[in-house]
Order: structure tokens, then C-alpha cells, then sequence
């Protein structure tokens, strides 16, 4: 019995130590699989840039979705034209084209008229190229296009209507044509006793990032019609609520400028329909919506992120953004004369808030894997979004023969200046080239941003 008992102790005893010997291998495997799960994830996280899209609650209602809540009242009974483009959709995906003929059975509207800005009405032309008028297959309604021969409405093309609606998605940053398009818009409705409606929507960059140089009176022009900071912290309605309300706004020199009289302007008629649920602290991952492409290269948020940073530094001098064809437009840059991990070593030593310069793994026009430098934005609050380009420029000089801003032709100055708006800016790179103190303009120009910020509140319409 006891023979039989130490027997079964040793079997107990030599199965629990190997199930303790399986469980240690099972132990181990398992840590292995989560140690090579952490390294695939790395490495994922390497190669493939964060999106800055986070999990989001019910969309915010755009201004289409309140007007269409509040029974289509601001346009009941009234012949409307609408000047908008694929991304004037309402909050479930909905072309606002549609939404408004629909309101035609029950407000008594009637839309008579599309309006089509740069990149045309179903945005299928490319950035600068003129768009003539047409008739819309879908709908036959005309389509007056406002970025050809004209960059206003005529009074041949405001006949007849009430109102003119718009509903165009902007990106935050001056040089984006919609905003400019919209004031030229109001200037002719003003002019021509047409009621402006403007259904806003939100900056997707969120309504408290405010950066980069103001624009110089002189260089106002149809790419920067507004005298506000590079990157400027309004929706498309409160930038309508600023042209309204103060003088000057809606004059803009040049061919194809306007020069409204302040008797039209304080005569002009501007309703804005808000947003509900929108917040300035929100970005637009933080909207619940989706974002629909405003043109061929702003695909998603993060090229409308790569907007301010990177296409100001790439117009001059050899930078480029983005790789060949259409993949990550305005956040991997090169330089023909420079290595990869030379520049990305020299742009690291500059420290700048909020920015990593990674490199990362992609396929070249061939289709065979190649290397980018993607620039990441790691802290929202700390990045100061059109900062990175003024060292770029700076750096152009550095790395190529001759200054690049030297010799500049008529037209490369032009379109230099009514970009960022600052004639000092470019002075100051002609005259130091790779020595600029570029750090001198961005103190100036942030204590200026702070003043317009500060007298821009008076055309809030949300709070934070």
C-alpha cells in the first residue's frame, strides 16, 4: 500500500512538474508571439504615418443640416443658386445639390442655377486651371464657373435669383481659393441686391490655431483675398460675419479683383446658418464626419494638416512634397541634392514644437521599395503649423549653388509674395539667404497673429 502510494506520489509528482515544464514553454511562446506582435506594430508604425483620425461620437450638423431641420425657412419661396463642390455634402454624406431640389417640393424654393469654384463643381479639374461653363447632365441645371474667364458672378449670371447659397468646405488656411471665391461671391451679391446665405462648416484644423505671416495689403490677390494670418482659425461663415461687418475686406486689387462701395457692403445682405455642436477645440477627426477630397491632393485630414506646413517651403528652390503620384501630398519632402538621412538629421537639430521627421518605407513610381521622409505631427498643441516652411526656404539657400529667391522673374516673384504674403520674408532671404533669422520673422509675425486673434473674436460663432 505504501509502495502503491509513493507510486502515485511519483506520478503526481512527475506530471505536475511536467505540466509546470508545458506551462513555462506555453508561458514562453506566448511572449514571444506578444514580443513579435510589439515589434510588427513598430515597425508598422515606422512605415506607416498616424492618420490623426481618433474614434468619434454622432457627426456635429453642418449648416445644410440645420437649415434643412429649421424647414428650409431662410430660402422658402425664394430662386436660389448654389456655389459649391463635392465636398458640400450635409452630415450624412449627402450632396447639398440634392438636398436642395428635394427642399423644392416643400419650401417652395427653387434652385435655378450651380456655381463652380476652383477644381469645378465635382472637383475633376486640376489646382489654376480655368473651368469653362456647362450644363450639369445630372441635374440640367447651368453651371456658372467662377475660376475661368470669370471670378465673380456677373449680373447676367445673378438674374433672376433671391439668394445666392453657398456651401464650400474650406481647409484653415488663406491660400486655399474656396474662402477667397466666396468673398468674391458676396461682392457681386451685394452688388447686384442678392441676398448671401452661407451654410458654415467647420475649419478642420479646429478654430484656435492661428500662425504664420499676415498678408501685405499690396498682395492681396484671388490665392489670399483675406488680411489674415497664413493659417486663420475661422469657419468659412465667420470669415463671411468679418467681410460683412468690416470695411475694406471686400476690396481686392488687381484684373480680377473687387472693389466693393461701402454704401453695397453695409447695404449687402449676409445670412450665415451655424453649425450645432461645434466647437473650436475640435478637429475634424473630432467632428464625427467624413471627410469628402476638396481637390485632387487634399485626399484626407492629414494633407489638409500638410497644407500650411509644407506648401509655402516647396514653391521655391528644389524642395518637393509628397512622392511621385498622389500618395502622401504635402508630408514627405525631399531635396534632389541631399540625402534622405542627412536632411532628416539637419531638420531634427532644429527642434522644432511638435514635429518628427521619420523615415519611412514606400514604393517608388516603379512600384520597388524605396524610402520617404514623412514629417509627423507628434504634439497638437505645441505644432505651429506654417513654421517648418521658413526653414526650408532658409535651407534651400543653404544646399543649392545659387540662392533660389535671387533673380526671381516677374512672375515667380508674384507667385512667391501673394503666398505668404510677406514682402519682408522675401527681403530678408534675397539679402541673407542661408543666414536669415528666421526665427526674428516668426517671433513678429506671432506676436501679430496674438492681436488678430484677440480682435478676430468679435466674429466668433462658437465658443470653445
Amino acid at each position: 500500500m505504501l509502495g502503491a502510494l509513493r507510486s502515485a506520489g511519483c506520478f503526481c509528482d512527475s506530471f505536475l512538474t511536467l505540466s509546470i515544464i508545458r506551462l513555462r514553454v506555453w508561458i514562453g511562446f506566448l511572449c514571444t508571439v506578444l514580443l513579435l506582435l510589439a515589434a510588427q506594430g513598430q515597425r508598422a508604425h515606422a512605415q506607416v504615418p498616424r492618420s490623426h483620425n481618433k474614434p468619434t461620437g454622432a457627426p456635429i450638423m453642418l449648416g445644410i443640416d440645420v437649415l434643412e431641420e429649421q424647414g428650409f425657412k431662410a430660402i422658402r419661396q425664394k430662386r436660389i443658386g448654389l456655389l459649391t463642390h463635392p465636398a458640400g455634402v450635409n452630415r450624412r454624406g449627402e450632396s447639398t445639390i440634392d438636398v436642395l431640389l428635394r427642399a423644392q417640393r416643400t419650401s417652395g424654393a427653387k434652385l435655378v442655377a450651380l456655381f463652380g469654384p476652383e477644381h469645378g463643381i465635382y472637383g475633376n479639374f486640376k489646382a489654376a486651371v480655368d473651368v469653362g461653363d456647362s450644363t450639369d447632365t445630372r441635374t440640367g441645371l447651368p453651371i456658372y464657373s467662377l475660376h475661368g474667364t470669370h471670378r465673380k458672378p456677373t449680373p447676367k449670371m445673378l438674374a433672376g435669383l433671391d439668394a445666392m447659397v453657398i456651401d464650400l468646405q474650406d481647409i484653415g488656411t488663406r491660400s486655399y481659393t474656396f474662402v477667397s471665391c466666396m468673398l468674391y461671391t458676396m461682392a457681386a451679391c451685394f452688388e447686384n441686391d442678392v441676398e448671401v446665405i452661407v451654410l458654415d462648416r467647420p475649419n478642420p484644423l479646429g478654430g484656435l490655431k492661428v500662425d504664420g505671416p499676415p498678408l501685405d495689403t499690396e498682395w492681396k490677390s484671388y490665392v489670399g483675398a483675406f488680411r489674415v494670418p497664413y493659417v486663420h482659425g475661422l469657419t468659412i461663415g465667420e470669415l463671411a460675419h468679418m467681410a460683412k461687418s468690416a470695411p475694406g475686406i471686400m476690396r481686392v486689387p488687381g484684373a480680377n479683383g473687387i472693389n466693393v462701395s461701402e454704401a453695397h457692403r453695409q447695404k449687402g445682405r449676409l445670412t450665415v446658418i451655424p453649425m450645432r455642436g461645434w466647437r473650436r477645440t475640435m478637429r475634424w477627426p473630432e467632428t464625427g464626419l467624413k471627410w469628402v477630397p476638396t481637390s485632387q491632393y487634399i485626399q484626407d485630414f492629414a494633407s489638409v494638416v500638410g497644407y500650411p506646413m509644407l506648401g509655402l517651403g516647396t514653391e521655391i528652390g528644389k524642395f518637393t512634397h509628397g512622392l511621385p503620384g498622389p500618395r502622401y501630398p504635402f508630408r514627405t519632402l525631399a531635396h534632389p541634392d541631399i540625402k534622405l538621412e542627412v536632411l532628416q538629421k539637419e531638420l531634427a537639430a532644429l527642434r522644432l514644437a511638435g514635429l518628427r521627421f521619420t523615415l519611412i518605407d514606400v514604393k517608388n513610381r516603379q512600384g520597388k521599395p524605396a524610402k520617404a521622409l514623412y514629417v509627423e505631427v507628434t504634439d497638437w498643441d505645441a505644432w505651429r503649423p506654417t513654421e517648418l516652411n521658413f526653414h526650408l526656404m532658409r535651407l534651400a539657400a543653404k544646399y543649392e549653388a545659387k540662392n533660389p529667391f535671387v533673380g526671381l522673374n516677374a512672375a515667380d516673384k508674384r507667385r512667391f509674395l501673394i503666398h505668404p504674403g510677406s514682402a519682408a520674408l522675401l527681403a530678408e532671404l534675397q539679402r541673407h539667404g542661408a543666414r536669415t533669422n528666421i526665427e526674428a520673422l516668426l517671433r513678429d509675425w506671432r506676436a501679430r497673429a496674438l492681436v488678430y486673434q484677440r480682435h478676430s473674436r468679435k466674429y466668433w460663432l462658437y465658443g470653445q
